[in-house]
């Protein structure tokens, strides 16, 4: 077991916890209000997925690592990650019946995934106290299943993103431009988590905090422009 110093990056995640549960909120209550649309559904559980990861990260660094907390973070960042938001993208971007039994083939994996962590043995050896890692997981190999869930998410979630905003670029309908940056800044944001991932994997937990945030403010801010970008004018009523 390895102690550590708390440092000042190690408190960003309280930040985009705070912002997760505003913006989850603004997703929930937009898909309540419309009544319709399970992408929006999906997208405001995916942000608070994103927000239960940095919780963890917040409760690591405000009361000290433990076993459960590098679990619980193992699970909500590495395993679910982005899966949630991809998977709203699927059903925004696909039929429904497709996106059912893509959904039927994803959530089991990940459940039997989760399971598999939370009985794992652990490595006190590199536990540390200021930072999670998924390096305590006994049971290593473990650490090879999340790829696939995450090169999943990586596919419908930015590359989703990505044909969105070459759609909308390519478009004449009123608004398309702000569309096709909105989905650009989406497409961006959603790949910093993913690097920050990637270097956490080699000790550099604190490159992950500043992607959370950093990635979080683009999704947020190409969400907004998607939302506020200007629209066609009704077509004018027929006189009687």
């Amino acid at each position: 077991m390895t102690g550590g110093e708390t440092q000042a990056v190690h408190y960003i995640p309280i930040v985009t916890t705070v912002l997760s549960a505003i913006f989850s909120a603004i997703l929930l209550r937009r898909y309540a209000s419309k009544g319709t649309g399970l992408h929006l559904l999906w997208w405001g559980c995916g942000i608070a997925v994103y927000g239960l990861g940095t919780a963890f990260e917040s409760a690591i660094t405000l009361f000290g690592n433990s076993i459960a907390l590098t679990k619980g973070w193992y699970i909500a960042g590495a395993l679910l990650g982005g899966y949630p938001l991809a998977q709203g993208s699927v059903y925004l971007l696909m039929d429904k019946r497709t996106a059912h039994r893509l959904t039927a083939i994803t959530v089991p994996f990940i459940v039997i995934s989760s399971i598999l962590v939370i009985a794992s043995p652990v490595n006190l050896a590199v536990f540390e106290t200021t930072r999670p890692s998924g390096a305590v997981l006994g049971w290593s190999w473990i650490r090879l299943l999340t790829p696939f869930i995450n090169l999943y998410a990586v596919a419908f979630l930015v590359g989703g993103a990505i044909y969105s905003a070459w759609r909308y670029w390519h478009g004449t309908q009123v608004g398309s431009g702000h569309r096709a940056a909105g989905n650009a800044l989406i497409a961006f944001g959603a790949t910093l988590p993913g690097i920050g991932g990637t270097m956490a994997k080699a000790g550099m937990v604190e490159a992950l905090y500043v992607g959370e945030f950093v990635g979080l403010l683009f999704i947020w801010a190409g969400f907004e422009m998607n939302v506020r970008a200007p629209r066609a004018a009704p077509a004018p009523a027929l006189a009687a």
